[in-house]
């Protein structure tokens, strides 16, 4: 006789991915019991940049959610600068900045309305025989999309070396520089370091700033994590204000992504952070997570449906890198150019000569662009340029 199940698909973790994965399963099985799991109450506070981009909101479009964004002001220009190297311009589709308290708990809100059971609870262990959580709740399937410290993910694949950034965000009172823009200001930092200000539309910018971490090499001579106060300095330094007149500071660490993603198989899934899914280049995680969730449920109810919850894996898997996979190669590589500064100048003064190029750093940078021709050529040139100048007239 077999194991009676607390929920057809128990989720782990509330956020965007979490209720995203309830908001796929339900809409492709209504009559679905999913459970979804978070430690904390709603709404509550997340580092972040805030920023939404229009990846998102087509993605939330699929399961009916793309109203979260409702009451903010879109965005649409752009800044990226480092130092004396600098481009502005608008970009082809809206963003929007909206406090992650506010985004989350819409997205709950949505989830719960669409059928999902939310239950404040802290999952402390992942069992298999039977499927479940904490030892008292089994489930069918069980997706993780507890962030980027994954209980579930260490558990299903055990601690995985991977680049970490460490961000630190606040809100400051909007400038007249900073109104009606989103400002990207590269320091000098391990690559990728870059202050940022996102104008919410309320009168407060989301202000940050985040790099690479050192290795994980230990011992003498081995690399400091940045401190709280170097944060603050270097975002000071890059956005004169930000820092001083900012308050509400959040710190966060971010796995990044590599040039691939694994899935194991079986009957736990991973979605957004919880999947190692973050930009390297830009820090970017909401698009990764909104829309690996969204596949996370749907693959979850057809598993639950059909009776083969062991088959979640390998169709997640497959899913994901269908939509991900060369995007994750490519951000993977500019992730690993751009820790030159020679390249991020080559590339800011590419998109400066060529609207195409700006527009790829765009898509590269928010969701699922890849490195094109006048990009590579830009760069090439960019570079060549810079080491070879003009000979001097006479």
């Amino acid at each position: 006789m077999g194991v009676a199940v607390d929920a057809d698909v128990v989720v782990v973790g509330a956020g965007p991915a979490g209720a995203a994965t309830a908001l796929g399963a339900l809409h492709e099985d209504p009559s679905l019991r999913v459970l979804l799991l978070d430690r904390s109450d709603f709404p509550r506070d997340k580092s972040c940049g805030d920023g939404i981009a229009p990846h998102v909101l087509t993605a939330l479009a699929q399961v009916g959610a793309e109203d979260v964004v409702d009451g903010w002001a879109p965005l649409t220009r752009l800044e990226l600068s480092h130092g004396d190297v600098r481009v502005e311009g608008d970009m082809e589709r809206e963003v929007h900045v909206v406090p992650r308290a506010v985004l989350d708990a819409r997205l709950v809100e949505r989830a719960v309305a669409a059928g999902a059971e939310l239950r404040r609870h802290r999952v402390t262990s992942l069992t298999t025989d039977p499927l479940g959580v904490s030892g008292e709740i089994t489930a069918g399937v069980v997706v993780g999309a507890d962030g980027a410290h994954s209980l579930v993910r260490e558990r299903l694949i055990g601690r995985r070396r991977e680049s970490r950034a460490l961000a630190i965000r606040g809100y400051a009172p909007v400038s007249s520089a900073l109104r009606g823009r989103q400002v990207i200001r590269y320091g000098d930092r391990r690559q990728p370091s870059y202050a940022w200000a996102f104008d919410r539309g309320d009168g407060l910018a989301n202000v940050g700033y985040g790099e690479l971490l050192p290795g994980e090499r230990s011992g003498p001579g081995a690399a400091a994590p940045p401190s709280r106060r170097l944060l603050l300095d270097q975002l000071e330094q890059l956005i004169p204000g930000a820092a001083e007149t900012g308050d509400g500071w959040l710190g966060h660490h971010l796995p990044l992504s590599t040039w691939r993603w694994d899935q194991p198989d079986g009957p736990v899934l991973l979605a957004g952070d919880a999947a190692g899914l973050v930009n390297p280049m830009t820090g970017e995680g909401i698009y990764y997570a909104v829309a690996t969730g969204i596949l996370a449920g749907r693959t979850a109810a057809q598993a639950v449906r059909l009776g083969r919850p062991g088959d979640a894996g390998a169709v997640h898997r497959t899913m994901v890198r269908r939509l991900l996979a060369r995007h994750l190669r490519h951000t993977w590589l500019a992730s690993r150019l751009a820790q030159s500064p020679r390249v991020v100048d080559a590339g800011i003064t590419a998109a400066t000569r060529d609207r195409r190029v700006f527009d790829t750093l765009v898509e590269i940078g928010l969701g699922d662009g890849l490195i094109d021709r006048p990009l590579a050529l830009g760069l090439v040139t960019a570079i060549t340029r810079s080491r070879w100048p003009s000979p001097a007239r006479g």
